[in-house]
């Protein structure tokens, strides 16, 4: 039997939820979660607890709680967030290890005044993005994902931009200019246009230029997730 949604289109149970097993094998939680293991201290150490304000470090958290409750929804939250932004940042990396760079996000990837390990964490950005697809493929797509994500993100920019530190000249390895509130330099506040303006760009773009084209591409060419709890 399959159920209808409101759009008359099957939702199909995937196979390992039809058996009754786990939908995400257990070598990939466990690897998962000895990464998380180790990126998390790390990161709390090197940089502090603000730096779990950045959205790829939170979708670092939520998907390794989503992959132990195998909750869609959390799962789907990273993906609609993350999965756009991301291979803006892997384009940026390739441009910039060539000396063109697209935004100048990944500028601190090349800075030998930070330390190579930390560097290599952040290694993640280019896998991490796989790894989503893959657990939704596993999960299915809830469709919640786009405002329960949009909600959280436009928080977070405000908490950024009124509470977190701006750029400065020489920021080290503390949190500044967190989710690029003020420009994409760490060094210098963008001046083509107001911070206001800026700001507003932000919490308007980001959900109509890159969540919602995400979200709609995952709820495409995704399986519909179950629409019960998480």
């Amino acid at each position: 039997m399959t159920t209808l949604d409101a759009d008359a289109r099957p939702i199909l149970p995937s196979p390992a939820r039809r058996r009754g097993a786990r939908r995400i094998p257990a070598p990939v939680r466990i690897g998962y979660s000895l990464f998380a293991a180790v990126i998390l201290p790390v990161y709390l150490h090197a940089y502090g607890p603000t730096n779990l304000l950045y959205f790829c470090d939170q979708a670092i958290l939520l998907t390794l709680v989503g992959i132990w409750l195998e909750s869609p929804l959390l799962i789907s939250m990273c993906a609609v967030g993350i999965l756009a932004p991301q291979v803006l940042w892997i384009a940026d990396f390739l441009g910039t290890a060539i000396g063109l760079p697209i935004t100048g996000m990944t500028e601190y990837m090349f800075d030998p005044a930070k330390p190579l390990f930390l560097r290599a964490l952040s290694g993640f950005h280019g896998w991490l993005p796989i790894l989503l697809v893959y657990l939704v493929l596993r999960l299915g797509y809830d469709r919640r994902a786009l405002a329960a994500w949009t909600a959280s993100a436009v928080a977070t920019l405000l908490v950024c931009f009124f509470l977190m530190p701006g750029p400065t000249p020489d920021p080290g390895l503390t949190p500044v200019n967190i989710n690029y509130v003020w420009g994409m330099s760490d060094r210098a506040a963008q001046t083509l246009v107001p911070a206001w303006a800026w700001l507003a760009g932000l919490i308007v773009g980001l959900p109509a230029l890159l969540f919602a084209p995400t979200h709609l591409v995952l709820r495409r060419w995704m399986p519909e997730a179950g629409r019960t709890g998480l």
